[in-house]
């Protein structure tokens, strides 16, 4: 497990924190701590208003105080740091990000992200988008801050063309349009994660059935082309398990598009297959289309005879 070089978060304190005291505060706003934990953290010097000054246990909040939390360097959790840059310019960089690499820090991930690696070569780099820890395939950063507001516009108004390649369980339908709705569940483990919800957000995606594996096995694997005009958190994995075909090997997401009532998964958890494979956009200066391709990855070696995907 890397241990990286700690962290520095900032937090402004809103309206609800006003007279509260600091490790109160904390506890209230980051419940994955207790109060004590922010206590034993103000006490070893950890939080400091922003000119350094350390702020002591018990210090009492105003509406508006911003102060910071000097992390120190944590063990990671690890994960493969290689990508291949597929293309880049002076205003965008498109690479390949491989299975078990988050793309943004979190859930104690920070330097072994997608974000932080990037960076190394390409520094300043936005990411446009975000691909879930499992899933491999194209990811697209911004360089300046122009073609960051060109691809956002153009990724609000749903003219960038996003492909993927996914291995679903069963025989599906050989072309689907899924409409079901995406919104927050309830998780045992994290309070909620996004899921199949009636009144959720409008979300769509278009199946196609590319091949069958095993057709006359008890556990026939069928490979999918899915192209997606909306964008919501796990959304190819839902919508695939809402209509009664999860991703095979998807420890979270059952038939119908939900995590089991006791479910001790959670979204980074890898083992499934899914790669965001083709991606079309308008260049952010030029505006002539970008069209882009990302290689399978090895896992794919079996489902890539199935398929010609570049035919």
């Amino acid at each position: 497990m890397p241990l990286n070089h700690g962290y520095t978060y900032t937090t402004r304190v809103g309206p609800d924190g006003a007279d509260m005291a600091l490790e109160t505060y904390l506890a209230a706003a980051y419940p994955h701590d207790s109060e004590d934990c922010w206590r034993k953290r103000a006490d070893a010097g950890e939080l400091t208003d922003v000119k350094g000054r350390p702020l002591p246990p018990g210090t009492r909040l105003k509406a508006g105080d911003v102060f910071l939390w000097h992390r120190p360097p944590w063990n990671e959790p690890g994960a493969p740091t290689d990508f291949e840059v597929i293309a880049s310019d002076s205003t965008f960089a498109a690479v390949n990000k491989p299975g078990g690499l988050p793309t943004l820090p979190g859930a104690g991930f920070l330097e072994q992200t997608l974000l932080f690696q990037v960076r190394k070569q390409f520094p300043g780099a936005v990411p446009m988008h975000r691909l879930g820890r499992g899933t491999t395939g194209l990811t697209l950063f911004a360089l300046t801050e122009a073609a960051r507001r060109a691809i956002q516009d153009d990724w609000q108004s749903r003219r960038v063309r996003k492909h993927y390649l996914a291995v679903a369980q069963g025989i599906t339908p050989e072309r689907q349009l899924i409409r079901t709705p995406i919104g927050p569940v309830p998780h045992p483990l994290l309070g909620s994660v996004h899921a199949a919800k009636p009144d959720g957000r409008p979300s769509e995606s278009e199946l196609i059935r590319l091949a069958v594996a095993g057709e006359n096995t008890c556990a026939p694997k069928s490979v999918v082309l899915v192209r997606i005009a909306t964008g919501r958190p796990h959304q190819i994995r839902i919508h695939l398990a809402s209509i009664g075909h999860p991703l095979a090997g998807d420890p979270l997401f059952l038939p119908g598009g939900h995590p089991a009532p006791d479910s001790t998964a959670v979204p980074g958890d890898c083992g499934y297959l899914l790669h965001a494979w083709r991606l079309e956009f308008r260049h952010p200066e030029t505006e002539r289309i970008v069209e882009l391709e990302a290689p399978l990855p090895a896992a794919w070696a079996d489902y890539a005879k199935l398929i010609h995907p570049g035919g």
